[in-house]
């Protein structure tokens, strides 16, 4: 055999060897890529993503896009191959598996609170949109969740509205692990509390819960801590004027906040919000209309600019690196909060976009 044919085989062998070896070794890291875009003003499978009852509307025009990322699953093992593929192309991002799933936290685990978080971000996009519009919502201090075996099971219940411990008010959520904690474990706290079922009653009829039952609990010693807890996670319900309902499956997370927020606004005012421009966004939205920064935004921005959109609404926190891979024809608004956002949708509308608050490297 020729010299010069031996070499090649023996570099075909090698390579073949190579591609087989990366095949089976196994990397610890997973691979993000744009997801779907939903446009909030739209309809999926024949439904309008956001649906109001209640209140007038108004015609809407262009589009509102939340945007998503694809992401491996938590059992998925990939190889070096692939690994060195995602690193390498631009559609897709290579991660440390367990930036996606810390602590060994598996799919399901992730799957539950992705879904509670995308549960909560729709609250506080109907509180964040309503009360930028300034419609009055009111809110109260609830029993988020009780700890199985604790001194609250059975005795307090998911939902239960909590108005006073040992008769001090409370206001906020944070208010009652403050006022447990000021016992010594073993010591008796007193919860002053309408229960869930008087209070669901009353907001059917769009009335405030009455009615009022004390119940006493004996606090007991938190694990690895010199505290006392009662075993409840306390949260904030909120009761609206008028039902708005917010219909789009299979997606997870808090990201979509800010866009649901948008949305309801330009369905429940007058004009149209966009323009009839394809504006897309994302970022968390807290009651107060703050946005947050949020995991995966260069995907994000290929998704949208793949979609079509023209303009990127994008979180204060996000815009460095957003502007370090910006995909061409897209342009990116910074945004703080969700008045920044509307202003600059004004803005966009009139097609005077000069003084847009934009994103740097710097």
């Amino acid at each position: 055999m020729p010299r010069r044919t031996a070499t090649m085989l023996a570099s075909t062998l090698v390579l073949i060897a190579l591609v087989c070896a990366g095949l089976l070794i196994r990397v610890p890291y997973s691979e993000m890529s744009p997801g779907p875009t939903v446009n909030t003003l739209g309809k999926v499978d024949g439904e309008p993503v956001l649906q109001v009852t209640g209140h007038r509307t108004y015609k809407t025009s262009g589009h509102l896009n939340m945007t998503t990322v694809r992401v491996t699953g938590a059992d998925y093992n990939m190889n070096l191959v692939e690994a060195l593929y995602g690193w390498l192309g631009h559609d897709s991002l290579v991660v440390p598996h367990d930036t996606l799933y810390p602590d060994g936290k598996t799919e399901q685990q992730s799957t539950q609170e992705n879904a509670e978080e995308f549960s909560q971000s729709q609250e506080s996009a109907k509180v964040a949109a309503l009360t930028e519009l300034g419609i009055p919502v009111s809110s109260r201090v609830v029993v988020s969740t009780v700890i199985k075996d604790s001194p609250a099971q059975g005795k307090l219940h998911a939902g239960d509205v909590i108005k006073s411990v040992d008769g001090t008010a409370v206001e906020r959520p944070e208010d009652v692990a403050k006022l447990v904690t000021r016992h010594k474990p073993g010591q008796d706290v007193t919860f002053t509390v309408i229960p869930a079922k008087t209070a669901a009653a009353a907001e059917k009829a769009g009335k405030e819960p009455e009615g009022t039952e004390k119940i006493t609990l004996t606090t007991r010693k938190a694990p690895k801590e010199n505290r006392a807890i009662v075993g409840i996670q306390a949260g904030t319900d909120h009761t609206f004027p008028f039902e708005i309902d917010i219909k789009l499956a299979d997606v997870g997370g808090p990201s979509a906040g800010l866009m649901f927020s948008l949305g309801i606004i330009d369905k429940l005012t007058p004009g149209q919000l966009t323009g009839g421009k394809f504006v897309a966004g994302t970022g968390t939205i807290d009651d107060k209309g703050k946005v947050g920064p949020i995991g995966g935004i260069s995907m994000k921005l290929v998704g949208a600019r793949n979609a079509g959109a023209r303009y990127f609404l994008t979180p204060d926190d996000n815009c460095k690196s957003a502007a370090s891979d910006t995909p061409d024809g897209l342009t990116l608004i910074r945004v703080k909060t969700i008045d920044d956002a509307k202003k600059s949708l004004e803005k966009i509308s009139s097609g005077n976009t000069a003084g847009l608050p934009s994103c740097s490297t710097g």
